[in-house]
């Protein structure tokens, strides 16, 4: 296989292309007829004359020319011939006849390839790293998306120079395991993979369709054709996550954290949310008295690729929200969020005591050591410690309860043994 680079060359139309071509094609073509001018206009039409001796374009020494050194003991015929007639009537087209990867309405366009070979658990593939003229390189794979046709998956892109120099030259180190990219500003080294960045989840590393990486059991790791294990799961073609960790899925669930976010009546506030896939595609769903359903809040809502803001809080936006992604048919939540919204004339009450107290703390005096009790704290913190506190009187009921029917239930026990 040959693999060629393509761009553009003036600026108002940005854009690149990665084409791959069959050895096969390349030799058919070019052992075909020639290109030839003819008639009044000069049209280009296939050349049905006599070819000299040695064929142009035959290699001299090989199977045909064993007679024949070097190129300059060709005859003056094929030599005037080659000049007459440097292109062939049948062009080489890529396989599948499309380019493998494009990049249009961008603002870079790509300097360097190279190719790496990959031997996966299902085969091996062609892993693509494309530098950019930003400073950037692209991991790109090529799967095939049906007998006809493929598909192009970018996996991650690096930012190698902080300049955002062009990348100039890429050579990969299979051995090392590293990929040493140059530039004007520099030599610098990238690993082939970066395991570690897909999480710790066997939904998260099978997603990731990284033929360098498989999930061990523990986390997303390097993977090795060597290395025999059972818990070993990778997907690169299919990338699902249903058949590869089945029975995995549900302890990552249940692992998922819920994090306690605060928010001020009328102002605004970001829920993050980050899929580990690029490819996935996320959906929120607001929780609110054990009813669960998909967020359509009216108006005040903006979506980003890092998660959502919401604008001019109120309490009804009080509540737990899911960030449901979705990839391959494969659903999991990436997070939960329980919002508090906090009152905002009690805000505005405990903000101007604070601006109250403050010119009173810059008087002229001795200085003395402030107590901790004395010593005021931050607005926020005050925030948080008044919820606490109804949090823990609305909570210590429920605790008296479970201890008195604990101690029941030991005590019948006791007596149950005497």
């Amino acid at each position: 296989m040959v693999y060629a680079l393509f761009t553009t060359a003036g600026s108002v139309f940005r854009g690149s292309a990665v084409c791959m071509y069959s050895m096969a094609d390349i030799r058919n073509v070019f052992n075909g007829p020639f290109a030839h001018k003819h008639g009044h206009n000069y049209q280009w039409t296939e050349y049905t004359g006599k070819i000299p001796y040695p064929r142009p374009g035959t290699c001299p020494g090989g199977t045909f020319t064993p007679g024949i050194r070097s190129s300059k003991n060709f005859s003056d015929e094929a030599v005037n011939f080659i000049r007459a007639h440097p292109l062939m009537i049948h062009p080489v087209y890529p396989i599948h006849r499309r380019p493998l990867v494009v990049r249009t309405g961008v603002d870079y366009r790509f300097t360097a390839l190279v190719v790496d070979q990959v031997d996966a658990v299902d085969g091996r593939y062609e892993v693509l790293f494309l530098g950019t003229d930003r400073g950037t390189v692209q991991k790109v794979i090529v799967l095939p998306k049906d007998p006809t046709s493929m598909e192009e998956l970018t996996l991650e892109e690096v930012e190698v120079f902080r300049s955002r120099a062009p990348v100039k030259t890429m050579k990969i180190s299979s051995k090392r395991q590293q990929l040493y990219v140059s530039s004007d500003a520099g030599l610098t080294q990238v690993s082939l993979h970066r395991c570690g960045v897909y999480g710790r989840a066997c939904s998260d590393c099978c997603l990731a369709r990284d033929p360098y990486c498989a999930w061990d059991g523990e986390s997303c790791s390097a993977f090795t054709p060597s290395t025999k294990r059972r818990s070993r799961r990778q997907d690169v073609k299919h990338g699902d996550p249903l058949r590869q960790c089945r029975g995995f899925n549900a302890k990552v669930e249940k692992r998922l954290r819920e994090t306690v976010q605060f928010g001020v009546e009328g102002s605004s506030t970001f829920l993050e949310c980050q899929p580990r896939s690029p490819q996935a595609t996320v959906k929120w769903l607001f929780q609110r008295e054990g009813k669960r359903k998909v967020l359509n809040r009216v108006g005040g809502v903006l979506k980003t690729n890092h998660g959502i803001l919401l604008k001019s809080l109120n309490q009804s936006d009080a509540g737990l929200y899911h960030c449901l992604a979705t990839e391959n048919n494969f659903k999991h939540t990436v997070a939960r969020v329980a919002l508090r919204i906090l009152d905002r004339d009690i805000v505005l009450a405990l903000t101007a005591q604070d601006e109250d107290e403050e010119p009173k703390t810059r008087q002229a005096g001795p200085y003395t050591q402030p107590s901790l009790v004395s010593t005021p704290f931050p607005p926020e913190i005050r925030l948080i410690n008044q919820y606490c506190q109804s949090y823990w009187e609305q909570l210590s009921p429920r605790q008296q309860q479970r201890k008195r029917t604990s101690r029941r239930h030991t005590e019948g026990q006791d007596q149950g043994l005497g």
